[in-house]
């Protein structure tokens, strides 16, 4: 168990103060035969799966829908989990652990809040370089879901 020993400014008594991971959400955006990926506004910067932090009080399933809304300007519909990420150093900021949702897109994209840039990317285009650990998340994606976002292979 990890956690800091802080002093009470009234009284002088040692409290301990708990560290716990954060939960976030990603989310897999399928649309027009590939998947949204967004171009980070903050830091680490590059292209990342959109996604972010859990609301106190709100489920998994509505964070990733409100995360898809708030970067994407997309609705998200039949959500599917992808999976959980947990690596302690999959963000170099601080300690966070993702549950991975996928889900089918609707409307206009458009990169909006933390998104400096949207594309969409067919899963055999994706760039170089992914923030945080989503190359490993969009492999396990593509393994599990093997005929979205590629082009079919010449009989």
């Amino acid at each position: 168990m990890s956690f800091d020993i802080l002093t009470c400014p009234v009284c002088g008594a040692s409290i301990k103060q708990y560290r716990n991971p954060f939960p976030t959400v990603d989310i897999i955006i399928e649309i027009n035969e590939g998947i949204v990926l967004i171009e980070r506004k903050n830091p680490p910067f590059g292209w990342a799966l959109p996604g972010g932090f859990v609301d106190y009080g709100e489920s998994l399933e509505a964070a990733a829908i409100r995360e898809a809304r708030e970067e994407t300007s997309l609705e998200v519909s039949d959500l599917r989990l992808v999976g959980c990420y947990s690596d302690p150093s999959r963000d170099t900021r601080m300690h966070t652990i993702s549950t991975v949702y996928a889900g089918k897109g609707s409307g206009t994209p458009r990169a909006a809040d933390d998104a400096l840039n949207l594309e969409i990317f067919r899963l055999d285009e994706l760039p170089r370089h992914l923030c945080f650990d989503h190359a490993g998340i969009l492999a396990d994606y593509r393994e599990k879901m093997p005929n979205i976002g590629t082009r079919p292979h010449p009989a």
